[in-house]
């Protein structure tokens, strides 16, 4: 038996990568609106309710829309918007953080696909508080380094035009540089962000477009402070590595001193074409610091989307991936 899957706005990044993954597996059958239908409400409504599973890769209100499109109560909506993702009747789909979260999207019918900041966030950061370490008040400072992928088909466009990247002698076009943005401290990712780790306040937050298609960096700085007895380096990196163990995607690098990696920096491009994440703590007893690397079209969007649709079928939740 095949599972009849459908993707709602499977035009626009994330839709087109999970489409594709989606259409090389033979145990999907993929449901698609005829071109001249593709604005019928009808038949859209018919296509998620004959579904098994239907993707949501739209716009926040055009997912709501299509949420209240759905009255068939077997068809599982997986939503990658950020529209449902505080919804306390919606399961968050970041299975790494518990079992009662990986149980909780087997038995759901209602998925929200995490951000791609917040999920490098979060993986770092929760094990942390969920220890008991890490203060439910503390005050953390994050910044995300990010491709430019992530900003949807405008942006990748301006980014990809003639020249757009272009760097000579005294000159550096605008696109060149990184560029940090949300300066307003506003971003849509927050308050996911804020709720799953169970924090009283939104981390500062900055988020930063880099001159490159795809990969993320997403670092935390932990403050003893923050902290709910004196900690040290290794008894981070030790709960994070525990947490982890049995993780399929979720791996901790070792911890050192004076990280060799490439020529000592990181690279934010490593989980590229993957579903991994990679975790790292660096600094010393004084100056500490959480990283997590994602693809942020892979386990920030549309990896994690078909890792949420397997564990929700009941199937191994890497097929596929």
């Amino acid at each position: 038996m095949k599972f009849r899957i459908f993707v709602d706005g499977e035009a626009g990044t994330t839709g087109l990568q999970i489409y594709e993954r989606l259409a090389k597996r033979d145990d999907i059958e993929l449901l698609r609106i005829a071109p001249e239908l593709r604005k019928d409400t009808n038949e859209r409504k018919r296509i998620i309710n004959i579904s098994d599973v239907t993707f949501l890769c739209l716009p926040d209100a055009a997912a709501e829309e299509s949420v209240a499109l759905c009255t068939n109560p077997k068809t599982k909506i997986i939503d990658a918007s950020t529209a449902h993702r505080t919804n306390p009747d919606w399961v968050y789909g970041l299975p790494e953080l518990s079992p009662k979260f990986r149980d909780a999207i087997r038995r759901s019918t209602r998925i929200a696909n995490p951000g791609c900041h917040a999920s490098g966030f979060i993986l770092g950061v929760y094990p942390l508080i969920a220890s008991g370490l890490l203060k439910h008040s503390a005050d953390l400072a994050a910044y995300s380094i990010t491709g430019y992928s992530g900003g949807g088909k405008n942006r990748i466009a301006s980014y990809e035009a003639e020249g757009a990247q272009m760097s000579h002698p005294g000159q550096s076009p605008k696109l060149f540089a990184p560029r940090p943005y949300a300066l307003g401290h506003h971003h849509k990712h927050l308050p996911e962000m804020k709720m799953v780790c169970g924090l009283d306040k939104n981390p500062t937050f900055n988020p930063i477009l880099g001159p490159f298609y795809k990969g993320m960096s997403v670092s935390t700085a932990l403050f003893q402070n923050s902290m709910t007895r004196k900690t040290s380096i290794v008894e981070i990196h030790d709960i994070l590595s525990k947490h982890y163990a049995t993780s399929r995607f979720v791996k901790v690098l070792p911890y050192e001193a004076e990280p060799t990696l490439d020529a000592g920096s990181l690279d934010s491009t490593e989980c590229n074409g993957t579903n991994e994440a990679h975790i790292y703590v660096f600094g010393n007893e004084n100056s500490m610091q959480v990283t997590t690397i994602i693809d942020n079209l892979g386990k920030g969007a549309s990896g994690a989307a078909i890792q949420n649709m397997n564990i929700a079928l009941g199937l191994d939740e890497d097929v596929g991936l």
